[in-house]
Order: structure tokens, then sequence, then C-alpha cells
């Protein structure tokens, strides 16, 4: 059975974390597509209205891969956490529920007419379709954040007779505390996605000397909106998320800093190596207090380590999970930087012509993946041994009838077929971006003169 356990997380991980590559940029670029309307239908100035088709191609694509690569994860519920599901469904089922039949049709209905409706809808109603799918993409995103909220701090249930889960407030459940903090910091964090690709691309347009125009304007779109949202990822949304760990799940804050003793006046350790052993952090390099005023707000607060929580109740995984949170933070760090000097660059009116700052800037669109995924690793590493926190542990939510030979299986073909969309995907977002802007524009009016 625990190797069974295994496997099913690790195809489940697999899964959710290329998946979650899609959505993350389509959320973070579809505001950025809006300002794009806004600006066009407010100005009329055609680069604006080449900005918006450009990145709606994008967005579309990103949407397919990730309509493709989201509903084997939908399965999953009902064959390798069948245990989970009949236990918590009657509970997460009202999520899911809402994220397909609200949220997804939304943004699925409006994703056509953004593409391809310019001419038919006209600049208003086109506008209003952008905004739609904006929403959708964001609605979307609270249903699924709200469902993860339940799992890391369970709110508006009641415990049946039989024992599965029943709803006992819908109004607690969605209005989670730790969903809204999660929905806020999570969808900054796309911003900052959708900002570097933007800038990222712009960068490459302003090193090839192509498309100037364009090259500029997604240079000063993207990292306005990239300081913003780095500056928002970290404070005061990153802020609460800690305070919010702290409160709720103090083994998984003592984890996620290699915490392993109680103390008032707790460092926070920004380089080191946890040493589950021997109990300590090797090699540290900490700044004294701060950790007591990040989770408390003051430095003579006392932070719970390990030590005050029985051993079956700590994180399965103390070393991943500590370099995985260390990794987010430390990248969010560096975005600020990046884009705090990019900031600093545009307003001397140097961004385009510093060509060192501009590789920077190309280069960097991986990281906030990364950031990202490290953050997704840290929240679900940090709730473990529970998939209901405190409530139900994930040894007991796995399927009786699969066994781990079966999932490995499926996890070989997961990994072949994963493999060809992320090549097909790279061939299409690289044609685009060959393409360029303008390509699409002019494209887009042949079309509608052959229609005429």
């Amino acid at each position: 059975m625990e190797d069974t356990l295994f496997w099913i997380r690790l195809q489940f991980a697999f899964t959710i974390t290329f998946h979650y590559h899609f959505p993350q940029l389509t959320m973070g670029l579809a505001w950025i597509i809006v300002f794009f309307k806004w600006r066009h239908l407010k100005t009329g100035e055609e680069r604006f209205g080449d900005a918006a088709r450009f990145w709606a191609r994008i967005f579309g694509i990103n949407f397919g891969v990730g309509v493709v690569t989201g509903i084997p994860m939908e399965f999953q519920f009902g064959t390798n956490w069948a245990e989970f599901s009949k236990f918590s469904g009657n509970i997460i089922g009202q999520t899911l529920a809402m994220e397909g039949m609200f949220a997804f049709f939304l943004e699925s209905a409006l994703i056509g007419a953004m593409v391809w409706g310019e001419k038919r809808l006209g600049p208003r109603n086109h506008f209003l379709a952008t905004v739609g799918v904006a929403l959708g993409s964001w609605l979307s995103g609270y249903f699924i954040l709200t469902t993860n909220a339940f799992m890391q701090d369970p709110v508006g249930y009641a415990a049946a007779a039989d024992g599965p889960l029943q709803l006992a407030s819908l109004a607690d459940f969605l209005l989670n505390p730790w969903a809204m903090i999660m929905f806020l910091h999570n969808q900054c964090a796309a911003l900052v996605t959708g900002s570097f690709v933007v800038a990222a691309v712009g960068a490459l347009y302003a090193l090839r000397g192509r498309h100037a125009e364009q090259a500029s304007l997604f240079l000063k779109t993207g990292t306005l909106v990239g300081l913003f949202s780095c500056l928002l990822v970290a404070f005061p949304t990153g802020d609460r998320q800690a305070k919010m760990v702290a409160k709720h799940q103090p083994v998984a804050l003592a984890a996620m800093e290699g915490r392993f003793h109680s103390g008032s006046n707790a460092e926070l350790n920004l380089i080191g190596q946890p040493n589950v052993q021997e109990q300590r952090i090797d090699n540290p390099i900490y700044v004294p207090d701060i950790l007591s005023i990040l989770a408390f707000g003051h430095a003579s607060a006392s932070v719970q380590g390990l030590d005050a929580f029985p051993k079956d109740e700590w994180p399965t995984n103390i070393e991943l999970l500590y370099y995985a949170f260390h990794i987010m933070a430390g990248l969010g760090t560096l975005f600020i930087l990046l884009m705090g000097i990019a900031n600093f660059q545009r307003w001397r009116g140097r961004l385009e012509t510093s060509r060192g700052l501009l590789w920077a800037l190309m280069l960097a669109f991986p990281f906030p993946y990364i950031a990202t995924a490290a953050g997704w690793m840290t929240a679900e590493l940090g709730r473990q041994p529970w998939l209901i926190f405190k409530l139900y542990r994930t040894s007991q939510g796995v399927s009786e009838v699969v066994s781990g030979g079966n999932v490995l299986f499926t996890l070989i073909g997961f990994t072949g077929l994963y493999f060809v969309l992320g090549v097909l995907y790279l061939f299409l977002i690289g044609r685009e971006i060959a393409h360029g802007p303008h390509a699409v524009s002019l494209a887009g009016k042949n079309l509608e003169v052959s229609h005429d």
C-alpha cells in the first residue's frame, strides 16, 4: 500500500504540475489583454489592438492545452483517490462542479469570441467578451483554490454518522479566510508570470531589432505590471499567507524554516541545509528575530519548532519542503530586484537600449513558473501527512483496488503523452512569436477582407 501511495502521489504531482503551467499564464495574461483592449477602445491606436490580438492568440493556445491536461486530474479523484472522494465528495464536489459549470463554461464560451470575433462583435462588445474571459479564468481559479483551502483549513463541514463529511455551511466553505488569502497570493503570482512572459517577448523583439513599437509596449507594460505584482506577492498577500500558516499549520511553518526547536526571537534562515537526523540546520546564514516578526508581528514572539509536535504529524519530506519554500522566497526577492531595475531604466528612457537588462528580462521568463511550482510544493508538502489537515490522512485516501504497477504504467503513458503535447505547444507558441504581432493583425485583416 505504501508503494501504491507513493506512485499515486507522484502521478498526481506530475500531472498537476504540468497542467498548471498553462492556466498560470492564462490567468496572468487575461487582465493584460483587457488592458490592451481598453487602451485600443479608448485611444483608437492600432498598436494596442495589435498587442491584444497577439496575446489573445497566445492565450487561446494555452487555454486549449490547459483543458486537455486538466481532464485527467478530475478522473484521478475517482480512480486513484476513491476513498478520499467518498469521504469528502459532498464538500469538494461543490466547488469542483461550480468551476466546471460556471467559471469554465463562461471562459470557454467567450474565448472564441475574444480570439476570432472582433469584427462580428464590434469594439465595445469585443472588449466585454475579453473582460468575461478574464473574469471566467479568475473565477475558475477561485473555485479550485477554495477546494484546496478546505484541505488546508477545513471549515463549513459536519461529520455524518456513517463517516463521510457533509456540507454544513456553504457560505463558510466558499468564504474560507484561507481561500481568500490563497486566491489573492496565487493570482498575483499568475500576474507575475504573465508580465514576465510579456516583457520577455518584448525583450526578444528589441534584441533582434524587430517590431520596435510592440517591443517597447510589451517591455513597458510587462515591467510595470511585473513590479507591482511582485510586490503584492510579497506583501501583503505573502505576508498574510505566512501568518495564516503560522496560526493554523505551525508544524508546516517549522518544517519550512527548518526550525527544530521552539523558542522566542526566532531567526529567519536564508541559507542552510536541514539535517533532520541531528535536528539542526547545517551551514546556516540567518537574520535574527525576523521569523518571529513575520509570523506573529513582534520579535519576542515564540515560534514553535518541530519538537513541539508528535513525529507522526511532521511533514513527510522536510528537506524537500524546506528547499521548495526557500526557492520560492528567494526567486520572489530576485523578481522584485529585476523589475525594480527595469522600471528605473524605463523611467530614465533607457529600457529598450540596455542590452544586458534585455537579456536578463528575456531569459527570466521560466523562473516565475519555477517559483510557482515551488510555492505549490510548499503548500502541499506542508499539509502532509494529511489530505484534509488534522482530519483525514493521505494514507487513508487512496483507492483500495488500484495497484502501484497500474499507476506506474499510466504515469509512463502520461509522461509520453505530455512530452508530445509539450513539444506541440512550444512549436505553436514559437510560431506565433516568430510571426509577430503585426503578422497576426494583418492575417486577421486579410481574412476579414476575404469574407467581405
